[in-house]
């Protein structure tokens, strides 16, 4: 393939295999026969090329690679490859703080914008794919509610200082390719044994000798800063586009043209929704993966994996559990066009009712749980000297769940607005064929999350919201 500016070239099949052997960081990881690889190309999202490589002897690895456009657009839409600087800095970091929930990065190539991870194998399968095929997740809600508790609240001012939040960005980068090179020197039995981690805890500490930071240490605002582009992407497909007559704006017409047309005229709708874009960009609450629909979260019936943080930035906590939540509750309006042969799928979407209950609960307590942990530490947001009163710690606390409550059911709600009437819709509707069927569950989940939108802060709890959803009429 053509090199571009700056040495970045796409790769297809032929030239990955190519590149893997000739990187020892991922031929170790493959095997000694490198002769019979297998790769398969399987991005199914709208913006990179995702590929599986095993190998004869059963190594097996993930590649992903950012390409300079939208690909679901193409070179019309020019989209900045550095998305993947920013999603292997948000693999590493998060997968620090929830490694049982964040698949392992292998390794990072920046002029290429390509990072090779661990592959997650068979029963795996993207969450919404499992939840259009009406099959239940047992551990879901524990999953995401402890990924969403750990990696929000260690990225915060909850636990972390002002100076350690806001610190350059120089001072504290990852360092991204001097671990690399330690794992090229690594063979694969190195890395999985005693012996991988002695070299480990040796490369460390002659970077404490060196007097460099730890590349655990959480990345910095400033660091992130940098990914503009994804934010302002997120800002003008969520918040903007939605809301005027936009060039990439589709839905099912011509059942939807009026309902299209409404949400462009509601100006209590502009009103809430200028709040929303107005937290999205000035609060660095903290790490988002920006991202957290249902297509970025794979899982078994016993595992749950959360993929694709590129549009991770320092932003509203409420962002990552609304786009959680907003995706379940378009799961749930969507089963109606799922089913078939007499089965009219109830007990499934009781089951979604249900897992967006324990999602949001599960999160409060371990939230707080942490909170109540570190409320001694270095976290400067509640100085514990200050509010030392134990009714009035509740207090502070019950605020602040509250606050965060009302923020996610906005987010939430915009996250599914756009679903349906702006530039990328979800496979939850789309692979309803009968598109006057599609339009019906469409409208109902629209109605459901303008009404939300403007009337969210009359809702105090996840139950009273989930009673809403089961009171809608048909």
């Amino acid at each position: 393939m053509a090199v571009a500016d700056g040495g970045f070239r796409a790769l297809d099949e032929k030239s990955l295999i190519e590149y893997i052997r000739a990187t020892p960081a991922l031929s170790s990881l493959l095997g000694d026969d490198l002769r019979a690889l297998t790769v398969k190309e399987v991005g199914d999202g709208n913006l990179n090329f995702v590929y599986i490589v095993i190998s004869s002897s059963g190594g097996s690895i993930v590649i992903k690679q950012a390409i300079p456009y939208i690909r679901c657009i193409g070179e019309s839409w020019p989209m900045t490859k550095e998305r993947a600087y920013f999603e292997a800095l948000t693999l590493r970091e998060h997968g620090r703080l929830c490694p049982a929930h964040v698949p392992e990065v292998y390794h990072f190539d920046r002029p290429l914008s390509l990072i090779a991870m661990r592959y997650l194998k068979p029963p795996h399968i993207i969450l919404r794919k499992g939840l259009i095929a009406g099959i239940e997740y047992p551990l879901l809600a524990e999953h995401m509610s402890e990924y969403m508790a750990r990696t929000l609240f260690f990225t915060s001012l909850l636990y972390r200082s002002t100076s350690e939040h806001k610190r350059e960005a120089r001072s504290n980068k990852f360092d991204l390719n001097r671990e690399e090179r330690w794992r090229e020197d690594a063979t694969a039995d190195d890395i999985c044994n005693g012996k991988g981690q002695q070299q480990w805890g040796s490369y460390k500490a002659g970077k404490q000798r060196r007097g460099e930071k730890n590349r655990s240490k959480p990345a910095i605002i400033a660091e992130y800063c940098g990914n503009v582009e994804l934010c302002r992407l997120t800002e003008q497909v969520v918040f903007s586009d939605p809301y005027k007559i936009s060039q990439y704006n589709h839905w099912t017409s011509p059942y939807l043209d009026q309902d299209a047309e409404t949400v462009r005229e509601d100006d209590i709708l502009k009103l809430e929704v200028a709040g929303l874009k107005s937290m999205f960009c000035e609060r660095a609450q903290a790490l988002i993966h920006g991202d957290l629909h249902t297509g970025s979260v794979m899982v078994t019936t016993d595992s749950t994996q959360v993929i694709d943080p590129e549009f991770a930035f320092y932003g509203p906590m409420g962002f990552d559990i609304g786009a959680l939540v907003g995706n379940l509750i378009l799961a749930f309006f969507s089963q109606d066009g799922h089913s078939d042969n007499g089965k009219d799928r109830k007990v499934y979407k009781q089951w979604i009712l249900k897992t967006i209950e324990d999602t949001w609960n599960l999160f409060h307590k371990k939230f707080i749980s942490l909170w109540n942990e570190h409320k001694d530490g270095n976290g400067e947001a509640y100085l514990a000297d200050v509010y030392k009163k134990p009714e009035l710690w509740f207090l502070v606390q019950e605020k602040y769940i509250k606050d965060l409550f009302h923020d996610s059911l906005g987010f939430g709600a915009a996250k599914m607005i756009r679903r349906i009437v702006g530039v990328a819709h979800v496979e939850d509707f789309e692979s309803i064929t009968d598109a006057e069927r599609r339009a019906y569950c469409e409208h109902r989940a629209l109605e459901f999350a303008k009404m939300i939108l403007k009337e969210r802060q009359r809702y105090d709890t996840i139950e009273q919201i989930t009673s809403a959803l089961q009171n809608i009429p048909s």
